[in-house]
């Protein structure tokens, strides 16, 4: 096939190229607008791989979506704002992406025939579990609690009505939080550990007991192609590391593994509406797909580390530029 992947230049879009460069037959065009955490380095090794085609544009643009999109099989879309924090400073570009461009690619894949699109979520659509117990199926509501999340439900509920107005033919994969090499460093656990290679503290949020559940990034990308390949038409799937870890544990566990002590953490105040907890159930991807997470937490983060050990090149310049900017978690 001839796979149009968007926002294949930022960080779980780029490593799932990366799967299918490298595990496939399949050709991939990939169209990134190019923001901020996009980044083409990610994939400079395949810029002169037949199989792999880069267009700079936005997924707004309908025109070009629209020709794009006639000449491929399938659609992945991974394009969005992402950064919870930067939605709280500023929510506009999220609406205009993760809705408004959800909405050109939908009319896109419509409009030629109906092609498979494959559209990448979020668990926070689902919003806070607020209790240790407890995860979170297919079929809640959606409670999102910031603009970020807010946007991202929004984008999900037009996919469902293309699929039940026209029939198109969508499928809807929700990760938990991820984790890896070419994960921007505004992120908590790109931040952790690039702050302490430059000697520098790990903040915080609160009092550090939010739980999230990690997905190691390349376990991501073979979930996803598996759910392209193998889900049902109008479904949704969790896609859960079942690793859950309280941020505080996350942060001490790079703190042991770089040989740093807790004089490192920094408790920085809390952010607006903070969910306390997210925890998928992937019992049912577990029985459509057959799919369940290879890669340990502990052996995740070990190779997370030594990845950005070994790629001060890629990351340095991007923290400068945060460092610039002077604003939110990562300041």
């Amino acid at each position: 096939m001839k796979i149009l992947v968007t926002g294949g230049c930022g960080f779980i879009g780029s490593n799932f190229i990366r799967f299918l460069l490298e595990n496939t037959e399949h050709e991939v065009v990939n169209l990134d607008a190019l923001t901020y955490a996009g980044n083409r380095d990610n994939l400079k090794e395949y810029e002169s791989n037949s199989r792999y085609t880069f267009i700079h544009g936005r997924i707004e643009d309908r025109k070009l979506v629209k020709d794009i999109v006639e000449d491929v099989d399938c659609v992945v879309n991974f394009a969005a704002e992402t950064h919870v924090d930067r939605s709280i400073l500023e929510p506009s570009p999220f609406l205009i992406t993760n809705i408004m461009g959800t909405q050109t690619l939908l009319e896109a894949c419509r409009s030629a025939d109906g092609k498979r699109f494959v559209h990448i979520s979020t668990d926070e659509v689902y919003g806070s579990l607020e209790t240790d117990v407890g995860k979170f199926t297919e079929d809640l509501p959606l409670l999102p609690n910031s603009p970020y999340s807010a946007s991202k439900a929004s984008a999900d509920l037009l996919v469902r009505a293309y699929f039940i107005t026209y029939g198109l033919p969508v499928i809807i994969v929700r990760p938990s939080n991820n984790y890896g090499p070419y994960q921007f460093p505004e992120k908590f656990i790109p931040l952790a550990i690039t702050n302490l290679l430059e000697d520098k503290p790990i903040p915080i949020y609160g009092d550090g007991r939010n739980i999230r559940d990690w997905l190691f990034v390349e376990d991501c990308a073979r979930g996803i192609y598996e759910v392209l390949m193998k889900g049902k038409e109008g479904e949704i799937y969790n896609l859960g590391g079942e690793s859950e870890r309280r941020n505080i544990e996350v942060a001490k566990v790079i703190l042991e593994a770089m040989g740093k002590d807790e004089s490192y953490l920094r408790f920085v105040p809390d952010r607006p509406a903070h969910d306390y907890r997210y925890a998928l159930d992937n019992t049912k991807i577990k029985r459509e797909i057959g799919w369940q997470s290879r890669v340990s937490f502990e052996d995740g983060i070990n190779k997370t580390i030594k990845w950005y050990i070994n790629n001060e090149w890629w990351w340095k310049p991007l923290k400068k530029r945060l460092e610039k900017e002077s604003k939110g978690f990562w300041s």
